[in-house]
């Protein structure tokens, strides 16, 4: 399959990690599709979202990661990576980016 990925039902998968790379607990940047995009890994399942925070643009992978909840760096506006949702307002939400797991292989459909 390679780094260009395979068309899903939606849109194209994208290879943007190995397993091994983004251990539970923690996130990682990547690109898939030309998208910068947040990747969590959540005690072993994997979520992805936009990396730009509706603040102030914020890059939201690099924020801590307490349990489902990732705080932004810059001024600490704080999401459910499970579903983008702002915490303190649910209406405004992130891109979320499907996921799949392929052996060691991490791949976001963008």
């Amino acid at each position: 399959m390679g780094l260009a990925g395979f068309r899903g039902a939606m849109g194209t998968f994208v290879r943007v990690a190995k397993v091994h790379e983004v251990p539970p607990g923690s996130s990682k940047v990547v690109v898939a599709g030309g998208h910068t995009v947040a990747l969590f890994n959540v005690d072993g399942t994997f979520h992805a979202l936009s990396n730009v925070c509706l603040h102030r643009g914020g890059p939201v992978g690099e924020g801590s990661l307490e349990g489902t909840t990732v705080a932004c760096p810059w001024h600490g506006w704080e999401y459910d990576v499970r579903t983008g949702q702002n915490v303190t307002n649910p209406s405004a939400r992130l891109r979320q980016f499907p996921v799949r797991v392929e052996g060691d292989d991490v791949l976001v459909e963008a």
